[in-house]
């Protein structure tokens, strides 16, 4: 086996190893698609992110959630990129049959990496890790503080193709979306439905040029979330 195929798999075995530790400790973000940067190169972009719904286990309720970042992803290598982002967020909780709170936009961010896992005849399947954390403004509601942080971490797994006009992708994730939640100076996790941890994700590019596209995103089964950003490389 030839070195550089080695070293690259003995990375992506690392990878997942020191991830999969990560993730049950904290515990979906949105993909940022099968465009990668090259070695040494940088993407950026604006990206929108929308939660529709997101079901948390016992009588929690469910979550929802628009966000909005500014992204950046840099290739480390021609198969392998780090992925960053920054900005701000809202979440707004619904428990059970209570009124829903509603926490306003402050600032939330995230990181992730992306591996080229296979790229022939414009086939291409990709393996994801991500990362979201956002922290809305606290609230009182009848003399009680309410603060919370939405967690959202997952895997994912895409295949693309590439045609002419655009490259589009179908892919699985296994996610979750933590609620963490203080009322007054008492915190309690509130976890996303263990049952529906594992979802679908349909997506496309769209060139606009040589440096920039669009990339669209839709997510099902695990949560119904949408997320749409416009990107630039250089």
């Amino acid at each position: 086996m030839p070195k550089r195929i080695l070293f690259k798999n003995i990375i992506i075995l690392l990878l997942i190893s020191c991830t999969g530790i990560i993730s049950p400790l904290a515990h979906a973000a949105p993909c940022y698609g099968p465009t990668m940067p090259e070695k040494n190169q940088f993407f950026i972009g604006g990206q929108t992110y929308s939660v529709l719904k997101r079901y948390l286990i016992h009588d929690y309720g469910k979550m929802r959630s628009l966000q909005h970042f500014l992204l950046i992803s840099y290739g480390l290598t021609d198969w392998f990129s780090v992925d960053l982002k920054g900005g701000a967020g809202y979440i707004k909780q619904h428990p059970g049959s209570q009124d829903e709170i509603d926490y306003p936009t402050y600032v939330g961010g995230g990181y992730g990496f992306r591996i080229k896992a296979f790229d022939k005849n414009k086939t291409k399947v990709i393996f994801g890790f991500q990362h979201i954390s956002i922290h809305p403004y606290s609230i009182e509601v009848n003399n009680v503080k309410h603060k919370a942080v939405l967690d959202d971490w997952q895997w994912s797994l895409l295949a693309s193709y590439e045609f002419p006009l655009c490259t589009p992708y179908l892919g699985t994730r296994w996610s979750r979306m933590d609620y963490i939640h203080w009322t007054d100076d008492v915190r309690k996790l509130k976890k996303s439905d263990v049952t529906k941890s594992v979802g679908a994700i349909i997506g496309v590019d769209i060139p606009l040029g040589e440096k920039f596209w669009i990339n669209l995103e839709g997510q099902f089964v695990d949560a119904e979330a949408v997320a749409a950003s416009i990107n630039f490389r250089f």
